[in-house]
């Protein structure tokens, strides 16, 4: 039986009355601190199924932001060349994909790591970054064209090479995430670029609309197909973190204006971040298909000296991994839940198949990504 939101809110209320200390047994989520390479700040990209995360970290000296590798110790992964990489993507095998700056940093470059740092090139452009990877190592992302006149996103295979998804009629699009299918999530401008919806991609690419609003972004997807973004609602006036499964379902909001969804996995259980009431803050959150919108840092003892900023991703076991403020710095984390729960996904609304979509076989991002 599930009882995380009634035992999380029942502690709570007591803690708050003052009337005992903390209780340990109590807890839902253990935070570990994943440190950096030597420098003041890291960030959690993507997690994998053994609890492997990918991101970035700041080096010694803080001169330099390089790629990691976590398994129990943060791994540098180094560069192409540049003076920054950084882990987007890892797949249940540890291979890793992201971007990382060539030599000179002259230009970026999706990459691939599995021991060495392959280079995968562009779509005739200077610049590429690789945002996902499934676990047949198939690698989905964005890059400029020839004479950079668009970015489009792409699928990368060690057979095809680099493939051009094409747009929604715009002349950028760019890809976010991959199932172990192939079905790709993203975002593309529509006709005349007027505006920027997300888009499932199966063999062709499919508008998903938005919450009412002009612009919606598909961040990631999960191996039934539903997918995670957050999209404008009507008037423009909020955005929202959405699930979608046939239908684009509103995830809410901690209580404040904005709200965007990152990860799923195959339970349903979505992560990313949202601002709280008043716009006062901006938390972490969980959200599943029984509590709804969850603020983390309501599910952490409250003496652990973190502020969860934003989750990132989550893995079939439940660990989310992200970044938060530890001792005044921003440091990635792993959250490993004390007891798994039993979730319950989301009904679907309506079959994917019923759209036609057969199955083929990091906003709130730092300031020097070059995600797109």
């Amino acid at each position: 039986m599930r009882i995380l939101g009634i035992k999380k809110w029942a502690v709570l209320a007591v803690i708050l009355a003052g009337s005992i200390p903390w209780d340990a047994n109590a807890l839902s989520f253990t935070v570990t601190d994943l440190g950096t390479l030597g420098g003041n700040n890291s960030g959690g990209s993507d997690i994998n199924d053994s609890g492997q995360v990918t991101g970035y970290s700041y080096t010694t000296g803080n001169s330099a932001a390089h790629a990691f590798l976590y398994d129990g110790t943060m791994h540098d992964l180094g560069t192409l060349g540049g003076t920054l990489s950084e882990g987007y993507g890892i797949n249940d095998s540890g291979q890793v994909t992201g971007y990382s700056y060539t030599t000179g940093d002259s230009a970026y470059h999706a990459f691939l790591y599995d021991g060495t740092m392959h280079d995968l090139g562009t779509l005739g452009g200077t610049g590429s970054s690789g945002n996902g990877i499934n676990d047949s190592g198939q690698v989905v992302g964005g890059s400029f064209t020839s004479g950079n006149s668009a970015f489009h996103a792409f699928l990368y295979d060690s057979v095809n090479g680099m493939l051009d998804l094409g747009t929604l009629g715009g002349t950028y699009s760019s890809g976010s995430g991959i199932n172990d299918s192939g079905q790709v999530v993203g975002y593309s401008g529509t006709s005349g670029n007027s505006a920027s919806h997300a888009f499932l991609y199966d063999g062709n690419m499919h508008d998903l609309g938005t919450l009412g609003g002009t612009s919606s972004t598909g961040r990631g997807i999960n191996d039934s197909g539903q997918v995670v973004g957050d999209s404008y609602t009507s008037g423009n006036s909020a955005r929202h973190a959405f699930l979608y499964d046939g239908i684009m379902h509103d995830l809410g909001t901690l209580g404040g204006t904005y709200s965007y969804g990152n990860g799923i996995n195959d339970s349903g259980q979505v992560v990313g971040g949202s601002y709280t009431s008043g716009d006062s803050a901006y938390h972490a959150f969980l959200y599943d298909g029984v509590d709804g919108m969850l603020d983390l840092n309501d599910l952490i003892d409250p003496l652990s000296g973190w502020t969860l900023g934003y989750a990132r991703d989550i893995n079939n076991f439940g660990q989310i991994t992200g970044y938060g403020t530890y001792n005044g710095q921003t440091h990635a984390f792993i959250l490993t839940p004390d007891t798994p729960p039993a979730v319950v996904p989301i009904p679907a609304a309506a079959p994917l198949a019923l759209l036609g979509m057969g199955l083929v076989s990091a906003l709130g991002r730092r300031r020097k990504s070059v995600q797109i």
